[in-house]
């Protein structure tokens, strides 16, 4: 029987969201959890998570995170992923040098940080006195917070926790090993775990993410290429409904162990399940976007619409927050009315039950 887009789609579906199990395990097998500071009506990462993780609760990952062997940092986006693929990426050069004076001001801020252990960013400012900035946006910032994303970003530095969201540094010491693998062995690494998170992808997909790669490894750019395609050659490979698609080749995208459970699902915009928006609409055939940026006269699903996952569709998508203690919930639906399937509506109200319990409301 030849590959299908519907074998595609369950494919994706099972092999992303499968059976909830411990924190750590769970981020392994993602290999990357993208971050994102919005609350509506909890964090990205905690909305990945709790469709992966047994009885997690919104801010489990932050308030574990200083025990686990884990590390925040840019990959193909800013986010969480384990030490092992952190190391791969380092050392890192920015793409912004640093004037000798700046790697002095470093140097001084690397040996209090050691001194103390862990800082809040305030300590080093009220130490040091860098002053004001502007930073990317235009606006006026603290010197010292931008040199300790510098820091951050170079690997002088680890975030070692959250002081009420506001990140909290410690040295991190150099740990590449003698015989570390060379450039090429880290790209195809990196590009691995990049196909394992979000496969199957359209090849064009493929390409746009290890064009992504430039924020984690911006010292290798020009290795990138030729990395792609070892990767477009050692990975398996099918052309459905005129599109090229890629998957990881010890798995069979047509295997009947790919089946979707009849769990309602809430799932945030940067789900793997969703977040290729040109796999979206090949799977589902309308165009999801993220509106959260988009000035509000011109939203179309709301700031922070989650795609209504039931079975193999994406059937609408629900604006949620948390009001005067209680979840309010505004779903729409691409047809117009909700599924009047009674798994449909009993699977609703058992989602719209976990994320009470998940965000610990009435």
């Amino acid at each position: 029987m030849p590959l299908t887009l519907d074998h595609l789609r369950r494919y994706a579906i099972a092999r992303s969201l499968f059976k909830p199990t411990t924190l750590m395990r769970a981020i392994h097998k993602l290999g990357f959890v993208q971050a994102d500071p919005i609350r509506a009506p909890a964090r990205a990462q905690d909305l990945t998570l709790r469709h992966r993780v047994i009885d997690y609760r919104a801010g489990e990952l932050e308030r574990r995170y200083p025990r686990l062997a884990l590390e925040e940092d840019f990959f193909v986006n800013y986010g969480f992923l384990p030490r092992a693929h952190h190391a791969l990426m380092h050392p890192r050069s920015a793409r912004q040098a640093w004037t000798p004076t700046r790697w002095k001001q470093a140097q001084a801020v690397r040996e209090f940080i050691a001194e103390r252990g862990v800082v809040h960013p305030r300590e080093v400012d009220a130490h040091f006195a860098h002053g004001k900035t502007t930073n990317w946006f235009g606006g006026s910032s603290n010197a010292s917070t931008q040199l300790l994303d510098g820091m951050h970003y170079r690997g002088l530095l680890r975030v070692a926790g959250r002081a009420s969201g506001t990140r909290t540094y410690a040295v991190r010491e150099e740990d590449v090993p003698v015989d570390a693998p060379g450039i090429d062995a880290r790209l195809d690494a990196l590009i691995d775990v990049i196909v394992h998170k979000y496969a199957p992808l359209p090849d064009a997909s493929l390409g746009q993410l290890v064009g992504y790669l430039a924020r984690g490894v911006p010292q290798w750019e020009a290795a990138r290429k030729p990395a792609l395609q070892r990767a477009r050659q050692r990975l398996q490979r099918a052309r459905v409904e005129g599109i090229d698609w890629l998957w990881p080749p010890d798995e069979r995208a047509d295997s009947r162990r790919w089946k979707p459970d009849d769990q309602v699902r809430l799932l945030t915009p940067f789900d793997p399940v969703v977040w290729d928006r040109r796999r979206f609409e090949l799977f589902w055939g309308w165009a999801y976007r993220f509106e959260a940026y988009t000035p509000a006269p011109k939203r179309r699903l709301g700031y922070y619409a989650l795609p209504l996952l039931w079975r193999e569709r994406v059937v609408g998508w629900g604006n949620l927050a948390v009001v005067d203690g209680a979840l309010a919930a505004q779903l729409q639906y691409v047809a117009g009315a909700a599924p009047q399937e009674a798994a449909f509506l009993e699977g609703l109200d058992a989602e719209l039950a976990r994320m009470r319990v998940f965000l610990a409301v009435d």
